[in-house]
């Protein structure tokens, strides 16, 4: 029996040769020659469906390079595939399908060649950086493009994945050594921090506190000057090391203040005596000799005793408001002399005018400071320990200078 592809002999079906093949047999026959042929026939008419629907796929999808190998696959299964039919236009079909699907993926592969060529370029501007964080984000996200990047020609992907990836070879290479030598360097400083530790044990057990003392000044110089070191480790060595230090300065400070002794009375009535001799100069006027006179009643108020007697807040008012007005004159005195060269030229009515003028000025200031400050307490309020307290250290602060800067402006109204 024939059949235009093909044909029946002894009982066997036969495909009839193409493109170059021989003929072959495809099968037996079964119940008869005719259901024979139209079952081949059947199992040519899926093939064809195969191809169209793989050629509408390729038509459809917008990645069509990535169906070259499976029309490949296709077009190859056919010749040796048992059926009857018109095989050389099937082959024919894929072999366009193919010519096509080529040129996209050379147009693709050209363009690739673009973009792993440029991502080469941004590789190697940035491989020598040691600006590490930034440089690091900025090579993950190279690396993802060059990775969602398609294929270049075979002839040049070698050469071109090498050339990457010495790139990123050198800067992570460089990266790795400058923090291998943090860490190596981090253990050498947390020796040098474990040896100033051993120094303040040392200090706090000598009975000669002037020495101690003198060597806790030395090594806590040298603490702000060493080295980094992870916190988790330097942390626990600066809470013995503080503690040391702040011990033997206690220390210090109360042998040094212990000289002899006063009774209250006494204390009371030296006290009234510095803080009268305060207010003197705080009346006279802005001389170099009252200011320094000032600073020598200020550093002996300093060596008193901690410890005051209850009835000498009066004192202490009056010295340290006295002490404030000496300071805000001698300021105020400058302040004028920088802005008028021919200060000293001018009537005392004029210099207070001038005075007045500034005094207003610098409590403008104070108040809009005091005001940000205000507003910062309410606005940042934190539950941070000793928050409140800090925060009214600072705005009595500003209000005691205020009170200082209103009383000589008052003083130069009067006149």
């Amino acid at each position: 029996m024939e059949h235009p592809y093909g044909y029946i002999k002894d009982e066997k079906v036969y495909l009839k040769g193409f493109l170059g093949q021989e003929d072959r047999v495809i099968g037996e026959v079964k119940e008869s020659e005719t259901s024979t042929i139209q079952y081949f026939e059947n199992r040519f008419e899926t093939l064809r469906e195969k191809v169209e629907k793989l050629k509408l796929d390729i038509q459809q999808n917008q990645n069509k390079g990535s169906f070259l190998m499976k029309l490949i696959h296709l077009k190859q299964s056919l010749y040796s595939y048992d059926a009857l039919g018109d095989f050389p236009s099937l082959i024919a079909d894929l072999e366009q399908e193919e010519k096509f699907l080529e040129e996209i993926i050379q147009g693709n592969r050209e363009r690739n060649l673009e973009i792993k060529q440029a991502l080469i370029e941004e590789a190697e501007a940035l491989m020598h950086s040691t600006d590490w964080k930034p440089a690091s984000e900025t090579f993950k996200d190279i690396k993802l493009r060059w990775l969602k990047t398609g294929p270049v020609d075979k002839a040049v992907e070698e050469a071109m994945e090498t050339r990457f990836q010495q790139a990123l070879d050198v800067f992570f290479g460089n990266r790795k050594n400058y923090f291998d030598g943090l860490a190596l360097q981090a253990e050498q400083n947390l020796k040098v921090y474990e040896d100033l530790l051993v120094q303040a044990r040392q200090a706090h057990d000598l009975a000669d506190v002037k020495l101690a003392f003198e060597i806790s000044k030395k090594i806590q110089k040298q603490w702000k000057e060493s080295g980094r070191v992870p916190a988790d480790k330097r942390q626990p060595i600066w809470d013995e090391f503080s503690k040391l230090n702040n011990r033997i300065f206690s220390k210090y400070k109360r042998v040094m203040q212990s000289g002899p002794t006063l009774s209250p009375g006494l204390l009371l009535r030296k006290m009234e005596k510095m803080a009268q001799e305060m207010r003197i100069l705080s009346k006279g006027s802005a001389s170099p000799s009252t200011l320094a006179e000032a600073k020598r009643l200020q550093a002996e108020w300093k060596k008193l005793p901690p410890k005051k007697p209850r009835n000498a807040q009066q004192s202490i008012k009056t010295f340290i408001f006295s002490t404030d007005l000496v300071y805000e004159k001698s300021f105020l005195q400058k302040l004028c002399h920088s802005k008028y060269e021919d200060f000293e030229k001018k009537t005392i009515e004029e210099q207070n005018i001038i005075k007045a003028g500034i005094l207003k000025d610098l409590i403008a200031r104070d108040q809009k400071e005091l005001d940000t400050v205000k507003g910062n307490a309410e606005n940042f309020r934190s539950n941070e320990k000793d928050f409140d307290i800090v925060m009214q250290r600072k705005i009595n602060s500003y209000l005691r200078k205020m009170d200082v800067k209103n009383h000589l402006l008052r003083e130069l109204t009067i006149r």
